[in-house]
């Protein structure tokens, strides 16, 4: 009866911890071999039959028939068992075994606060073994949580019985979360570790990102719509490449959705993110392009091969080409994959006399450099600062001592210029808003002028230091 009735407590404990009976049984198990060898001291003759269905469990002891007793939790005498069963005793001789049933109520009232550790800690590991299982095979779904602990490095989101991180590198920068409030993340990784299963989420992570476009777009669960690619500065502004395999479908309209309904959906949940959508294209020219929008750059110079290009934006446009930090062409680049340089018309155009320049025009050039480097084929800028260290240090009459010289004479040479330039731009600046306060007060009538002119053709061969084969010219 007292075996029936430790079943049942043991149960319902189980049952309110939503553990398996199979589970039970096992945990049971080693519950009372554990009993056994705190009474004991040993219980590796012990044998433990634990049966559910009808509540019942026995502790089995097999012990060696000796003379003498040396070591009673293994041995035991034929007096012994006689005075528990005389007619058994008949049928043994010493050397034989036996098979000894405990009562588990030798244990007494001591053990049984022993017994609700044990249990409890095998519940919580066996709590914790479903939880990793579970969130293992989860990883890259999007799970909704509520803020049970902000701390410096780490907030920690609970879902039922399962406590997630979200380390500070995988939240939105610009976010701040409060104990209760209910968040939106992706399951990034599962680990097993010895305080339990370490379950991470992220919001600033890409695929959090995709997860998002997933749920709000059903054309890209459907699979009609490819995201291709996505860039992300969280908090701030993100870039998606998207791809229809449905010619009748536009890709970037049914992401924004009737009025901006689906991606205002997503902005909101990002924390008023920026999300620049881009239809996808096989030509790498169209393709940055419509990565580097907001901007509309006037010319590119593409370099396929190394995956690089350089960027022409009108001087008003390249501040918002390159956007606050760098965000915007750094994402540009990291969604295409291209190394992508802006510049301004007036800069670059300075920048391509600075490198058609020949070194003998250089003050400081040292004069005994400039020959032995001509008759190598160096003459200009373009044609020293593309050549190897190593390489030029072979050339005849070229020491490291008179190519540290010849660097600095160019160095100068060219931060000399980059100040010119900016005093030019500044007063540049004066003059125009003289003019400005000049017209304030005019009545003339104003006169429309086109500042938008067609942009020049720039074949390759008008661009510094690339082949005519690899470079291809962009009209925007």
């Amino acid at each position: 009866m007292v075996n029936r009735e430790l079943i049942e407590v043991f149960s319902e404990i189980a049952r309110e911890k939503n553990v398996e009976r199979s589970e039970l049984g096992s945990i049971l198990e080693g519950l009372f071999h554990h009993l056994v060898e705190r009474e004991r001291g040993d219980a590796s003759n012990c044998s433990v039959i634990v049966n559910l269905d009808k509540g019942e469990f026995e502790i089995y002891v097999e012990k060696i028939i000796v003379d003498d007793v040396e070591d009673p939790v293994m041995e035991i005498t034929l007096d012994e068992i006689r005075e528990v069963d005389a007619e058994l005793a008949e049928d043994l001789e010493v050397g034989d075994s036996y098979v000894e049933i405990i009562d588990p109520m030798i244990f007494g009232r001591r053990m049984i606060h022993v017994a609700k550790q044990f249990f409890s800690q095998k519940l919580q590991d066996v709590e914790k073994k479903y939880i990793y299982e579970d969130y293992a095979n989860r990883v890259g779904e999007i799970v909704i949580g509520t803020v049970h602990q902000v701390q410096r490095d780490n907030v920690f989101v609970n879902i039922e019985q399962a406590e997630l991180r979200m380390p500070r590198k995988e939240q939105i920068k610009s976010e701040r979360y409060r104990r209760g409030d209910s968040i939106r993340s992706v399951i990034k990784s599962v680990e097993i570790t010895s305080r339990g299963p370490d379950i991470v989420i992220s919001r600033s992570d890409n695929h959090f990102l995709y997860k998002m476009f997933e749920m709000e777009v059903p054309e890209i669960e459907d699979n009609v719509i490819d995201i291709r690619a996505i860039a992300r500065q969280p908090g701030e502004r993100a870039k998606i490449i998207v791809q229809s395999h449905d010619r009748r479908i536009d890709p970037v309209g049914a992401c924004v959705g009737m009025r901006g309904s689906r991606i205002q959906a997503i902005v909101r949940e990002l924390n008023n993110e920026k999300i620049d959508i881009v239809n996808y294209s096989e030509q790498s020219e169209i393709l940055i392009s419509r990565a580097l929008s907001p901007a509309k750059p006037l010319d590119l110079y593409i370099d396929d091969d190394r995956k690089y290009c350089i960027a022409i934006f009108d001087d008003d446009d390249l501040e918002l080409a390159i956007g606050r930090g760098g965000v915007n062409v750094n994402l540009a680049a990291k969604l295409t994959e291209y190394r992508i340089d802006a510049f301004g018309k007036k800069e670059y155009e300075r920048k391509q006399i600075e490198q058609e320049t020949l070194l003998a025009d250089i003050d400081g050039m040292p004069a005994r450099a400039v020959k032995p480097l001509g008759e190598s084929g160096i003459t200009s800028v373009s044609d020293l600062l593309n050549s190897d260290e190593d390489t030029l240090l072979e050339i005849k009459g070229i020491s490291e001592k008179s190519l540290e010289k010849i660097y600095d004479a160019v160095q100068n040479f060219v931060e000399a210029n980059q100040a010119a330039a900016e005093a030019e731009d500044t007063e540049e600046e004066v003059q125009e808003s003289d003019v400005d306060l000049a017209e304030t007060g005019a009545d003339d009538e104003a006169v429309e002028v086109d500042t938008d002119p067609e942009p020049e053709v720039v074949t390759a061969e008008d661009v510094p230091d690339e082949s005519e084969e690899t470079l291809k010219k962009v009209e925007s």
